[in-house]
């Protein structure tokens, strides 16, 4: 499936002006306010090193014909492709803040396509594997003081939320029908003793963890 692998910042690192082009109207668009910019699909530090040189000239350019720059630039990354949690290290001593991208994560970290009927539902973001990745993230931005969000479906689902949570996650885009799920879920946790039992998940052999965080959330009455 080419569409997997060629998209974002690939497609536009492969043609320069159209990125250029989306830059150049994100700055106009944000004159004389805050703006953040988030590059999807980065791969490796070198690409996302590229982009912020298309930035740089941009803001340079638009500088010098007397446009008015953005107040302050945040500029971050969408942890989407696995390979990039190798080159963590490198990548938070550029970015201002880092999103993790479940949907597409997770299916490039099983080789899922998850527009395949045959493995869509087959593998289980509340498994060891990727409670054991996302802890990786969560302390190494920690420890570079990065801010770090996750954006995807798994974000939505409350037993889903309450693992992200157990992992060190504090900051969750959910679809508007979720917030109100998500939030009587987050009313009625305490972390502590999720943190604890998370713990005690990673090295779990199995194929889920999912009916051992429901019974978790049965026994101390959060709301999932």
């Amino acid at each position: 499936n080419p569409a997997m692998g060629w998209r974002a910042l690939r497609v536009t690192l492969d043609h320069p002006a159209m990125l250029r082009q989306q830059i150049r109207a994100l700055i106009r668009a944000a004159a004389g306010r805050d703006l953040c910019l988030m590059f999807p699909m980065v791969t490796e530090t070198a690409e996302y090193d590229d982009a912020c040189k298309v930035l740089q000239k941009e803001l340079a350019r638009e500088e010098a014909r007397g446009g008015t720059l953005p107040e302050n630039i945040a500029v971050g990354a969408m942890l989407e492709v696995p390979a990039l949690m190798f080159q963590l290290p490198s990548l938070l001593k550029r970015v201002d803040f880092l999103s993790v991208g479940s949907n597409d994560l997770f299916q490039f970290l099983f080789a899922s396509d998850r527009s395949n009927p045959h493995l869509a539902d087959r593998y289980d973001p509340l498994s060891s594997a990727v409670l054991s990745s996302l802890r990786t993230v969560v302390d190494a931005c920690r420890a570079a003081d990065v801010p770090l969000s996750l954006c995807g479906e798994m974000a939505g689902w409350p037993l889903d939320a309450m693992a992200l949570i157990g992992l060190g996650f504090r900051n969750l885009s959910i679809a508007p029908s979720a917030v109100g799920p998500v939030k009587a879920m987050i009313r009625s946790l305490h972390t502590a003793p999720l943190q604890q039992y998370i713990d005690s998940l990673l090295d779990h052999p199995g194929h889920s963890v999912r009916e051992n965080l429901r019974a978790f959330a049965k026994d101390h009455g959060v709301i999932t």
